[in-house]
């Protein structure tokens, strides 16, 4: 079993917390002495506080550079979707 604790800095991982969890990208914002600051990517963007002992079942991956640009297109591009006005007619 992993935890927060291993995850660096300004880096996007694609985790799973439990075993039965769906596969989640997170970025570490930043860090304290106890906690980490992360960005949990879904439809909308997650900010939250984790202990660095809260547990991770599996890190999946260490997106690399050219993954996350790739990965930004597509998430910008699905938030666009959502970010419209209806109608009152």
């Amino acid at each position: 079993m992993y935890s927060y604790a291993l995850l660096e800095k300004n880096c996007y991982y694609l985790v799973k917390e439990k075993e039965d969890d769906a596969i989640t990208l997170v970025k570490v914002n930043f860090e304290t002495d106890q906690c980490v600051h992360v960005s949990r990517f879904d439809e909308t963007t997650v900010l939250e506080w984790r202990q660095k002992n809260d547990p991770i079942f599996d890190i999946l991956e260490l997106l690399d550079d050219d993954k996350v640009k790739e990965w930004e297109l597509v998430y910008k591009d699905n938030s666009d979707t959502y970010n419209y006005e209806e109608d009152d007619d």
